[in-house]
């Protein structure tokens, strides 16, 4: 087909159905790491363990996130995020299904550390996935709606675990997700291509829009060795990195205390737990969304990258710094909820913008640029789990979330420094 007759066909959406299909990734990296947190009551109620080790067997989890984040985005970039993805997803779960057949403390750590592993090359790898096939214009409402999933994954997935463990017990949950998981890695392998030139689905049309705003394919050609001088050693990598450690353990909490919060301090029962704890997260999806679609919007009208990421990601920030006190100090249960999910809706419109900056400022590289700053984002991940258990045993509820709202305020002060328009490394990198 020539030139002319491509610009002149309809563009097929096959970017579309790699959008969504990454969507349903993301939802299931969180239904898998959220199942343990609405077990935790029965966990404990049957092996007897102590709020402190459970805080390590949250942690234990976040500890071997944090340290595969860079492996695992470096095998994005390296072998591909079809065969790279598809294979850290059979790895996470088959030890989801595992975390049922634990025996003890021991066991359970070893267990979910393995877990760990495995999920964390998912969020750079998937990041990796789409950088090659959604237009720059896109990028905020992709990284906004596929956090979305994750957070619609960690809300909903409360209600199916306690349904679960009442009618089947504790373990029923962890084997249905790890089928879940299973399902989603076959349909990752025989629908996604690395490149839109290798799709079958594309026509001309749609190659030659991502083409006319990405570049053209690289498909077929050595791949560039990743510069990690030039990453590393730029400033701005460093505070995007800071920022999202402050994000990350914030977030933390609500993805592995608050079911606990709500049954200890609030006076929930399983049930009302498992509802109640969805809420926050459901108020995330909504912030995710709003946080990607307003950032792309608003570089629509305006063609200043910069603005545009960090006008959404400040106002995210600051929210969430004012309505934690206001949530925790409140009498009433229920308004309390109310508060902390306000808390998330700003904590998520953060999250979306701060995924899309990798991609502006990685390009061909986002896969391993994210996975630096997620690899901070979950050592801030695994130090909430284990301090918050020490924090709520020696001084209460009410300390542990005030160190949410101070870490949101410096997050807002560092992204004022980072700036979406200015690449880390030089564009003109060879191949290998």
């Amino acid at each position: 087909m020539t030139a002319d007759s491509a610009t002149m066909e309809r563009p097929t959406r096959v970017r579309h159905a790699v959008l969504w299909l990454t969507v349903a990734a993301y939802m299931i990296t969180y239904m898998d790491r959220v199942v343990i947190s609405t077990a935790a009551p029965s966990i404990q109620k049957e092996f007897g363990f102590s709020l402190i080790t459970m805080g390590w067997i949250f942690s234990i989890f976040q500890i071997g996130y944090a340290l595969f984040q860079i492996p695992g985005g470096w095998l994005g970039d390296r072998f591909g995020p079809r065969r790279a993805l598809t294979g850290i997803v059979i790895w996470w779960s088959a030890f989801t299904a595992a975390t049922a057949l634990t025996w003890s403390a021991a066991s359970m750590l070893i267990c979910r550390f393995l877990f760990g592993v495995g999920e964390a090359g998912a969020f750079p790898i998937a990041t990796r996935s789409l950088s090659r096939w959604m237009l720059p214009a896109e990028r905020g409402f992709a990284q906004g709606i596929t956090h979305a999933g994750a957070r619609l994954g960690g809300a909903i997935t409360p209600v199916f675990v306690v349904f679960l463990i009442l009618h089947f017990g504790w373990r029923a949950p962890f084997f249905v997700f790890a089928l879940i998981g299973l399902v989603w890695a076959a349909c990752w392998f025989a629908y996604y291509r690395d490149q839109p030139a290798e799709h079958a689905g594309t026509n001309a049309a749609e190659r030659a829009l991502i083409a006319s705003h990405l570049g053209e394919s690289t498909a077929g050609q050595p791949r560039a060795a990743v510069p990690w001088r030039q990453l590393l050693g730029n400033p701005q990598m460093w505070t995007l990195s800071a920022m999202y450690f402050c994000y990350a353990y914030s977030i933390g909490i609500f993805l592995t205390w608050f079911p606990k919060y709500l049954n200890d301090a609030r006076a929930f029962n399983l049930t009302e737990m498992g509802l109640y704890a969805s809420m926050p997260l459901l108020a995330g999806v909504a912030g995710d969304i709003a946080g990607g679609a307003v950032s792309d919007h608003l570089l629509k009208r305006s063609g200043n990258l910069k603005m545009a990421r960090r006008l959404v990601a400040v106002a995210g920030f600051l929210v969430a710094a004012i309505t934690m006190p206001l949530a925790v100090l409140a009498g009433d249960p229920l308004v309390c909820v109310a508060w902390f999910c306000l808390a998330v809706f700003g904590l998520e419109l953060t999250v979306g913008v701060s995924w899309a900056v990798t991609l502006d400022i990685g390009g061909s590289f986002a896969g391993s640029v994210s996975a630096v700053m997620n690899t901070f984002g979950n050592i801030g991940g695994a130090l909430a789990s284990v301090a918050t258990g020490y924090i709520v045993t020696h001084s209460g509820w009410t300390p542990a979330f005030m160190v949410l709202a101070v870490l949101s305020l410096v997050a807002a002060i560092l992204f004022l420094r980072i700036d979406a328009s200015r690449p880390l490394y030089n564009r003109e990198i060879r191949p290998a």
